[in-house]
């Protein structure tokens, strides 16, 4: 009897046991079911833009001066004095020093009294000829008296040319004595000083001028490029542009023109040599300054253009989060032609005026919900991300 009520017993713990482990994972699925879902993710957004963008060719170059001129002497004499000061601005013509001139003057003084000698020579020599030939006229004078006084009037008259001769040359030597520059420029570092003595065999010269505007760039670009620039500039029939940056890529230093592509490749490098002339007033671009060229080839009509945070670059190559209209993200892989700027150009994979994401998408992946900051708070998070993106 005994054993008849405890089975009654047993089976209804373990219903209950059962019925309660139901309740408690209804409970729980039903709490999953209620939960909320994540919060979206606040972003910066932007638009696939459309219109004209640039197509450069990127290298990297060296300025040179546009003439640079070693001021020498030629002729060797005594420094007596220095007529400029190192890194100033002088003109074509500007004396520059002197070399000591008496010697040279000296010099003309002699050849001008020997040219009044033989013209005072001259002149009684011609007047020997006329009273001859009046005196042979009349059979007074042999014809040999009268042929001798002919001859030395003509000895004389080329003695008188010889010393002009002498005295154009003397005044030629007297005229280096001023050292000039020869061109627009700014001189450099003194090389010899005042006391001195300078000649055409002086190593170094007097100074060296440097002109700085027009300034040049000489700058390379690989090989392959070639026939674009070549293409364009019979199709332009106008120099290409050319933009001249600092090394970090920053601060456009000058905009000039293309002068010249060199005549040959470097196979060394596989690159071609370029020459670009830049107006340079205000000497931002400096003789052996490493600067990086931009070369302007052509322009692309009704470009994508977006700014360059929007692409990303992951295992399979460069991609972009787009901003679905339910405010959710799809990841859209791209094909970038040339990011200059902070804007890159997009050949494939978006399309004029849908939306991207700009800042946040190290949150991100295909399907996110998004909400888009505006104003302010879209302001610090650019800040925030630039901040970070400086730190190592």
């Amino acid at each position: 009897m005994k054993m008849k009520v405890a089975i009654p017993a047993v089976v209804f713990g373990v219903a209950a046991a059962g019925g309660l482990l139901y309740l408690t994972h209804a409970n729980a699925f039903k709490a999953a079911v209620a939960a909320p879902p994540p919060p979206p993710v606040p972003v910066v957004a932007g638009v696939v833009a459309q219109r004209d963008v640039p197509i450069y060719q990127n290298g990297v170059g060296t300025v040179i001066a546009y003439n640079t001129d070693v001021v020498r002497a030629q002729i060797q004499g005594q420094l007596i004095s220095i007529n400029f000061t190192e890194g100033q601005t002088v003109h074509a013509g500007d004396l520059l020093a002197q070399i000591d001139p008496r010697p040279y003057q000296a010099q003309i003084d002699q050849f001008e009294g020997n040219l009044q000698r033989d013209q005072a020579q001259l002149t009684n020599a011609r007047a020997n000829f006329t009273r001859y030939s009046q005196l042979g006229d009349k059979g007074w004078a042999t014809p040999q008296l009268i042929e001798t006084q002919k001859a030395q009037v003509g000895q004389l008259e080329v003695a008188i040319k010889t010393d002009q001769a002498l005295i154009e040359a003397a005044k030629v030597q007297l005229s280096y004595t001023r050292l000039t520059s020869p061109i627009d420029g700014v001189v450099g570092i003194r090389q010899i000083d005042v006391g001195n003595i300078i000649s055409p065999t002086t190593t170094n010269g007097l100074v060296v001028v440097t002109q700085l505007d027009p300034v040049s760039l000489i700058f390379t670009l690989p090989e392959g490029v070639l026939t674009q620039i070549l293409r364009q500039q019979q199709a332009s029939k106008t120099p290409l542009p050319v933009l001249a940056y600092d090394q970090a890529n920053s601060v456009q230093l000058g905009q000039g023109k293309l002068a010249l592509v060199n005549n040959e490749i470097l196979q060394t490098t596989g690159s071609i040599q370029l020459k670009a002339n830049f107006p340079n007033k205000s000497r931002e671009l400096w003789p052996g300054e490493l600067v990086n060229a931009r070369l302007l080839v052509t322009t692309r009509h009704n470009g994508l253009t977006v700014p360059a945070n929007v692409v990303q670059q992951g295992p399979n190559g460069a991609y972009a989060y787009v901003i679905k209209p339910d405010d959710t993200v799809a990841m859209r892989p791209l094909k970038v032609a040339q990011i200059t700027d902070g804007e890159a150009l997009i050949d494939s994979g978006l399309k004029a005026g849908e939306q991207v994401v700009v800042d946040g998408q190290y949150r991100l992946q295909p399907g996110t919900h998004v909400t888009i900051l505006h104003g302010e708070a879209a302001e610090e998070v650019t800040a925030q991300q630039a901040q970070q993106a400086v730190i190592p």
